[in-house]
């Protein structure tokens, strides 16, 4: 080998050796490189996500949009996107899409309940999300008057808004004139009207049973039925508080005496049982012969002739002690009352003038 291979030879030798440190170098730099590459980019990230969760936060717990009370109607059996959705196009919250989610990674997605809600001003979609899951639902009421008659008070229950369905009970048909309590019922937004109807009948029976256990001795009538029957009576027959036990002791002292109640309200009921009579009765009334007509028949007709409240049913179980068997309204929308016919008629001719002078 001459001196020049040699020469060639070491210096390709040392070339490659210079090649192999230089590679030994370089990879670590270049792998250095992509991991602070990798480090960047993934902190990018964690930053632009906590970003969106830090305004999806402050979205869900801002305040709403709203400036006035809003009335909404969730429906049973919605999920929470169609939920999300309403609250949104009713203008409850801003973003649907965030309550979603907010209510998924609280795991109250489900707990959300149905209903008829009032929802305040600029409530937050937090807040919102808390009214729905504690069923904060709107009370409806619905009043059933006093003296009002059966199918009067079936409409009414027909009519409220928000109940739902037909009147199971037969449509009313096995319903009993005087079964339901009237008085005030609450009810929820898509309750049923059997139910609420269910609930008058129980508690007009749980009513009457519990005043009826604590009622005077030696009442001229044996049966809760037959007291319903002359509380209904009493209910027509005043609309003041003060005489409601005045004149259940007249109609216990007449049937004490065998004597007939008289009471034109039962004569009404006869000629119009589905509705009350749109005119006075006149005299050819009083002489129409029916079941529920106390001018000719004795004792108590056979059914109630409205729906008598509380304070009826308490008065002819607690009746005044009177010896009174006669009354006649006093113009003033009370009545005067008197123990003999002489007093009565005294009484009627002064009640005929008020007539005549009102009629003039």
């Amino acid at each position: 080998m001459s001196d020049n291979d040699d020469f060639e030879q070491r210096l390709r030798t040392s070339a490659n050796r210079q090649s192999e440190r230089l590679s030994r170098i370089e990879k670590p730099k270049s792998r250095r490189w992509f991991v602070r590459l990798a480090v960047l980019l993934v902190a990018f990230v964690l930053t632009a996500g906590l970003g969106v969760i830090a305004w999806g936060v402050s979205e869900f717990n801002a305040p709403g949009p709203m400036t006035d009370l809003v009335t909404i109607v969730l429906p049973r059996g919605a999920g929470v996107n169609a939920i999300a959705r309403k609250l949104e196009t009713a203008g409850v919250i801003r973003r649907a899409d965030v309550f979603v989610i907010a209510t998924r990674i609280q795991k109250t997605a489900t707990r959300l309940k149905a209903g008829e809600y009032e929802i305040p001003p600029a409530v937050s979609a937090k807040a919102v999300m808390h009214i729905l899951i504690r069923g904060d639902t709107v009370v409806r009421k619905l009043t059933i008057t006093e003296g009002l008659q059966t199918p009067q008070a079936l409409e009414l229950i027909l009519a409220a808004e928000g109940l739902q369905g037909d009147l199971g009970m037969a449509g009313g048909v096995s319903l009993a004139e005087g079964e339901l309590l009237p008085e005030t019922w609450h009810y929820k937004w898509g309750d049923s009207r059997d139910a609420v109807l269910k609930r008058m009948r129980a508690g007009q029976q749980k009513l009457l049973s519990g005043e009826w256990a604590k009622r005077e001795k030696n009442l001229p009538f044996e049966t809760m039925a037959e007291a319903l029957v002359l509380a209904s009576i009493v209910e027509k027959e005043t609309g003041k508080a003060a005489e409601r036990a005045h004149v259940a002791g007249v109609f216990v002292n007449r049937l004490r005496r065998g004597m007939r109640l008289q009471s034109d309200p039962t004569v009404a009921y006869g000629l119009s049982p589905d509705e009350p009579l749109d005119r006075a009765l006149s005299r050819a009334d009083l002489k129409t012969d029916h079941v529920w007509n106390t001018y000719i028949h004795k004792g108590l007709p056979p059914s109630p002739i409205c729906l008598p409240g509380r304070a009826s049913i308490q008065a002819v179980l607690h009746p005044m002690e009177t010896k009174d068997l006669y009354f006649v309204a006093d113009g003033t929308g009370g009545h005067v009352f008197a123990a003999n016919l002489a007093g009565h008629n005294r009484n009627v001719a002064k009640w005929r003038k008020i007539q005549r002078d009102k009629n003039n």
